[in-house]
């Protein structure tokens, strides 16, 4: 255990109150910390996607945070459960991924993980070690211990409930497995976002019905995406992965407005409060808020990939963005473009849009440029002979060859 968590209790508890939502109940965690001892402390992710955004990493962060106070930290990757498919938030019965998708997703949340946690302090498990021993009549024995009832007092089943939305069975028993997982692993402290309270209760009334010691519970907030509204996610491209590019990662960041810089610096810097203070009295003082969300961009760029390219990305962005200048290392595609070709059409074969009608409404809202100059027709022909460079928002160039 840390000297700071053995004689400055008060500083460990605002240490973790930074960034939290909610701890269940606070004066239990706060005797479990008083013991002195180190804590089992625990954070389950189902691999359903190939890749962590920054998004994942503000459990990740509060992770580390335990991990530095001395405390024995397991990043629990739910392969298992990932079979059921987590319900939480949907409206209807979701679909459970293959086990070789798991599979191939756990193996790069391994990767990824250690980017923020310390690979010799961390204990990464998976709860199939556990719940594939586990036979019919242990399953039958764990689903006596909750009551249909209860699952419903769940926010997401009683909608679904009152609105006649079919509940496949199985779904109620993830809550089940992630609350036998406290049992199986001993564990004094779970983690989660707040969307999993739920299912974090369970683990506590499960711990207690198999006569373990009942978890505190810590909960993050939902970080929201670079929309600032939703949640970060990928199926809504509001996102930033931790495996993005350095330039495409700062200028994703940059993207960010002034006020929720803020909420990103609480949940995603390292920095101390006292810096974050720091940085909002500058800006009072007439400091530009830019400044200070490069300070921002360089210390993520940084913890997952390193601080040159975290420098080169904001030399390119100021290059790019801030001076208007067209980069030189650039792709080049050749075109046949005849006799013209609409620009949307043009944006599409220079894969910088989707579709043509991708095109002509980056055209209408005045993103697309023809060697810097914007275009303001999205049904205009282009018939270029000479290459030139085509731009569709900040960050897509390409240089096209006509042919």
């Amino acid at each position: 255990m840390s000297e700071e968590s053995s004689n400055q209790p008060s500083k460990v508890m605002q240490q973790l109150l930074r960034g939290a939502e909610e701890i269940i109940p606070q004066a239990e965690l706060e005797l479990k910390l008083a013991s002195g001892k180190p804590l089992e402390v625990k954070a389950g992710f189902d691999p359903t996607a190939p890749d962590l955004h920054l998004g994942h990493t503000v459990l990740i962060n509060k992770l580390r945070q335990f991990q530095q106070l001395g405390h024995k930290v397991s990043f629990l990757i739910g392969d298992f459960t990932g079979l059921i498919g987590d319900p939480t938030g949907k409206s209807a019965t979701r679909p459970a991924l293959t086990e070789a998708e798991i599979q191939q997703n756990a193996v790069t949340y391994q990767d990824q993980v250690f980017k923020i946690l310390d690979p010799e302090l961390t204990k990464v498990c998976f709860n199939s070690q556990w719940m594939s021993k586990m036979s019919s009549a242990d399953m039958i024995r764990l689903a006596a211990k909750h009551t249909v009832a209860r699952m419903l007092e769940r926010d997401d089943f009683n909608k679904r409930y009152t609105s006649q939305q079919p509940i496949a069975i199985h779904e109620f028993l993830y809550p089940l497995v992630q609350g036998y997982d406290s049992v199986a692993m001993d564990t004094d402290i779970e983690l989660g976002g707040t969307d999993q309270k739920f299912n974090l209760l369970v683990g506590r009334e499960i711990q207690k019905a198999y006569g373990k010691p009942q978890q505190a519970i810590l909960t993050v907030p939902i970080l929201e995406g670079l929309d600032g509204v939703q949640k970060m996610s990928k199926s809504l491209g509001n996102y930033i992965g931790i495996t993005d590019a350095p330039n495409d990662m700062f200028g994703k960041l940059m993207s960010v407005s002034d006020d929720l810089m803020w909420r990103y610096f609480e949940l995603l810097s390292f920095r101390s409060a006292v810096d974050v203070d720091a940085f909002k009295q500058q800006i009072n003082e007439g400091a530009n808020p830019r400044d200070i969300k490069f300070l921002l961009c360089q210390e993520i760029i940084t913890r997952f990939h390193d601080a040159a390219s975290a420098e080169g990305a904001k030399r390119d962005f100021i290059q790019r963005f801030q001076k208007n200048a067209i980069p030189d290392d650039i792709s080049e595609v050749r075109i046949t473009l005849g006799d013209g070709m609409l620009i949307g059409n043009l944006t599409k074969e220079a894969q910088l849009c989707a579709s043509a009608s991708e095109g002509a409404r980056m055209v209408k809202q005045g993103a697309v440029k023809i060697n810097g100059e914007k275009l303001e027709d999205p049904r205009a022909l282009i018939t270029e002979s000479d290459p030139f460079v085509l731009q569709v928002g900040k960050r897509k160039f390409t240089r096209v060859i006509p042919s």
